[in-house]
């Protein structure tokens, strides 16, 4: 059986895409996780067949040897989010984006890559002082945060705010502040299952495949 090790983002893309695969080519065994954790798991020798990580992480392990250098699949963009029914704020701008970060009573981002961007953009805004006492910090969807009220808007990546029922996607960033996320695809060093792993490869990059990344609120890598 493949086994693949995959951050959380990808978890709307691959409930559809991995059952397709699945018919066509064998069972795949999908193990999700925080970026970080899978990083040093696989570093303490997980075993493992396909890696699908952001495309910097991917890189630092196929520097070490631990895995093949991978292939784009997807690309993910940061959004914005509030409570279903709230007003939306205009973020169509970086002083109107900067604004409503300053009215929000509390904001909500997570632990993980999307997380670490928005720490450093409100440096960058010069609002990291200002939102000290509003942040809300969460290892899960930071849109259920928002959606049980325990943040009045959100920011993650925006393939993992659309699942989630009681919140709103408002839009993604502006284009100044964007932070687009590239996942990739890496066989182990190891792979039990190499064959296997190069087709769902193969398969993720098929015109398919594509229309589940766009529905998703991703771009094919």
């Amino acid at each position: 059986m493949l086994k693949l090790l995959s951050g959380g983002a990808m978890r709307p893309l691959l409930a559809e895409a991995v059952p397709r695969f699945e018919r066509a080519a064998g069972k795949v065994d999908v193990r999700f996780a925080l970026t970080s954790t899978l990083q040093k798991e696989i570093e303490t020798g997980a075993a493992f067949d396909l890696a699908l990580l952001p495309r910097r992480e991917l890189d630092a392990l196929a520097a070490r040897g631990f895995v093949v250098p991978g292939t784009d699949i997807a690309r993910s963009a940061v959004g914005l989010c509030v409570r279903a029914g709230a007003a939306r704020p205009d973020i169509a701008t970086v002083a109107a984006f900067k604004r409503a970060l300053a009215a929000a009573r509390s904001l909500g981002y997570s632990d993980g890559p999307s997380g670490a961007y928005v720490t450093e953009l409100l440096v960058r805004l010069d609002l990291a002082e200002a939102m000290k006492s509003k942040v809300k910090l969460t290892s899960g969807p930071v849109a259920e945060l928002v959606a049980r009220g325990e943040a009045e808007i959100g920011i993650q990546q925006i393939v993992a705010i659309l699942p989630v029922e009681g919140a709103d996607l408002v839009g993604a960033l502006p284009a100044e502040l964007q932070n687009t996320i590239v996942y990739a695809a890496g066989l182990s060093a190891r792979a039990a299952n190499g064959d296997a792993a190069r087709a769902l490869i193969a398969y993720l990059k098929t015109e398919d495949a594509a229309r589940i990344i766009r529905a998703k609120g991703l771009e094919p890598g």
